[in-house]
């Protein structure tokens, strides 16, 4: 089941300069930055209330943040809803007719388990799904 927003993902070309400006129109320091080698991207999260704002830089040019930033400009890239548990999750999304990106969960940044799901499935967005590790 999903039970809220968990973070909002914004593409950016230089994350040093972003974290700056987001820093300071959030009023609030990013509290974590990291490489997901896997995905070829560099994050790093903000805190805004109980959501959150991952900004994601390619660390390569063949990651899906690179040829994002290729069609389109810096900005949104996608939304994140937290799941109780995304292996049932993406059962029921798989059985309800959505196309999945990832047919099972990844390691993904912030301590989570992750998978996306198809934008042509999702009316144009591409949504994430995640789940904190369990210890």
């Amino acid at each position: 089941m999903i039970k809220r927003i968990e973070h909002l993902g914004i593409a950016v070309e230089n994350i040093q300069d972003s974290i700056q400006i987001y820093e300071t129109l959030l009023g609030t320091n990013c509290y974590k930055q990291e490489v997901v080698e896997s995905e070829g991207v560099r994050t790093a999260f903000l805190q805004v209330g109980e959501s959150k704002i991952e900004l994601l830089e390619a660390t390569n040019p063949d990651s899906a943040i690179a040829k994002f930033l290729e069609k389109n400009r810096t900005g949104f890239h996608h939304v994140a809803f937290e799941v109780d548990n995304i292996d049932q999750e993406l059962e029921r999304l798989r059985g309800e007719g959505f196309n999945l990106i990832h047919q099972s969960p990844k390691d993904g940044a912030d301590n989570k388990r992750i998978a996306f799901l198809h934008p042509k499935s999702t009316v144009g967005m591409l949504v994430e799904l995640c789940q904190e590790k369990q210890s």
